[in-house]
């Protein structure tokens, strides 16, 4: 899959090669030509997994100022190629001025929040719509509407501080009701509350092994155009904490791994038997080999599916939002947009009826 957004080329198809023709690159499949693209079009290349360059083309790109990023076939960033003169270090000038500016902080943490608070909520109404009783319709009408105050709260929070509070009580809110998106008999899969470290039930291990997943996502996508992942804006700085993926994975959290999680246990994708317990400091229950298999297979089959993107006004694969997301955060932060358009989920597809999943 080889397409082009926000100036950007990105090669997803790991057969891929791309060469220089005179002032154009042009992306080959095998002895077919899958792609041609004018120079002056682009501000950067994105590979994906075994996609190839040419030194030719490696060369010019470094020469003209156009960074080609090479990133796993899961998105994880592994090296850059660049000219001399790197736009890089004054992005990553921006970043740290934009942190240390408190009202650019907040503004920012503000639309990640808020994001989240709205995709959360989407994924609720979806619940209540299709809710196995009038108790669960009842239930998850309730939280939808708690989130639709937090929402608004969100939007006007005066510190950061405030808005980490804000979070944390729509996490509580959100996950007291998430088991009721649950169609398989609670036995086998029961849920009542959200445990990290260690995870105590199969719904938190699968949550907390697909969060994992998403971060490393997030961490090579704002790698990948030069941002530093550990400065984020609401996740606070720690040592070895990549705050910045966290922030990008909080417009990912509901729509893309919440609702995988819903769909692999009530269509029965994961068994019992994909877990196992573990004792030592406290019980902990983890995904075993076969289980990790089977989810990842429908973590990177959900990525492929193609979503409407509101800035864009066209459909792309799910998995490359969060690059798109660093991408514009990136021009955000040097000045070229005035404020960061966060990823929202359920807009409607361009000329279609449905709405995206």
């Amino acid at each position: 899959m080889i397409q082009q957004f926000l100036n950007t080329l990105y090669v997803q198809s790991p057969e891929a090669h791309v060469r220089l023709d005179h002032d154009t690159l042009r992306v080959t499949i095998g002895e077919d030509e899958a792609a041609r693209v004018p120079l002056h079009h682009l501000g950067g290349v994105v590979l994906f997994g075994g996609a190839s360059m040419s030194q030719g083309a490696l060369e010019r790109c470094a020469e003209e100022g156009r960074e080609v990023t090479f990133l796993s076939l899961n998105g994880r960033f592994r090296f850059r190629v660049e000219g001399p003169t790197s736009g890089n270090v004054l992005l990553r000038l921006a970043q740290m001025d934009a942190h240390r500016d408190q009202a650019r902080t907040l503004e920012i943490a503000r639309r990640s929040v808020a994001a989240k608070i709205h995709n959360s909520r989407l994924v609720l109404l979806r619940g209540a719509r299709d809710a196995r009783s009038e108790e669960d319709r009842e239930r998850l009408t309730e939280a939808v509407c708690a989130l639709e105050e937090f929402l608004a709260t969100a939007t006007t929070a005066s510190s950061v501080d405030t808005l980490r509070g804000i979070e944390g009580e729509v996490a509580a809110w959100y996950f007291s009701v998430y088991g009721r998106l649950l169609t398989v008999p609670t036995a086998e899969f029961a849920f009542a509350q959200r445990t990290r470290r260690p995870p105590r039930d199969r719904v938190n291990a699968l949550l907390s092994f697909l969060y994992s997943i998403l971060t490393h996502d997030c961490a090579g996508a704002v790698e990948g155009v030069g941002l530093d992942p550990q400065i984020g804006f609401l996740h606070s700085v720690r040592p070895g904490r990549p705050g910045l993926a966290l922030d990008l994975a909080e417009e990912f959290r509901a729509g893309l791994v919440d609702r995988l999680v819903a769909t692999l246990i009530n269509r029965r994708q994961v068994r019992p038997d994909h877990f196992e317990v573990r004792e030592g400091a406290g019980e902990r229950v983890m995904l075993t080999e076969e289980g990790r298999k089977a989810v990842l297979v429908a973590y990177q089959k959900r990525k492929q599916e193609r979503v409407a993107h509101s800035l864009l006004k066209e459909e792309v694969p799910l998995g490359l939002v969060p690059h798109l997301q660093a991408r514009l955060l990136a021009r955000h932060l040097r000045g070229e947009l005035p404020l960061y358009p966060p990823f929202l989920f359920g807009r409607r597809r361009q000329g279609r009826g449905k709405r995206d999943a």
